[in-house]
């Protein structure tokens, strides 16, 4: 078994040792005890690191990513929950799609007044209808009874 040090595994991911021992201190994380004074960490820990950074990278709170972990510290995803951000991602997505596409025109039109562009005036309303589109209240992620 590798056993890595708090500043090797901060190293490893780009974390300062700070989120390691806040990750420690809400539950996410284990040590699996101390040289001296630093922390050490065993492989399962890089897994759920990853795993946390995946989360967070999509969206998900720590809270909520704490949940998506079992009694026995394995993931357990809820599918629906799962399917649900992914879902808001397609809508980010799409909004961020139609502004850079309105705001890379505005840069390159030609047109004396944006405001006599009638290219601009089709991808304004079509910014302003997604941007009035308000994505799905996230739903609280619950861990599942193992």
């Amino acid at each position: 078994m590798t056993v890595m040090d708090i500043g090797e595994v901060a190293q490893h991911f780009g974390l300062p040792p700070s989120t390691l021992r806040y990750y420690e201190d809400i539950g996410l994380i284990e040590s699996i005890g101390r040289h001296g004074l630093r922390r050490q960490f065993g492989p399962e820990t890089l897994m759920r690191l990853s795993l946390i950074a995946l989360g967070k990278m999509a969206g998900f709170s720590l809270t909520e990513i704490a949940n998506m972990f079992g009694a026995d510290g394995r993931p357990a995803l809820p599918r629906a929950d799962i399917h649900a951000k992914a879902d808001a991602l397609d809508s980010q997505i799409r909004n961020l799609t139609t502004l850079r596409t309105l705001l890379r025109h505005v840069a390159d039109c030609p047109a004396p007044s944006h405001m006599d562009c009638p290219r601009f005036q089709s991808l304004l309303r079509v910014a302003v209808r997604h941007g009035s589109t308000h994505p799905a209240k996230k739903r609280p992620v619950r861990r599942q009874a193992s």
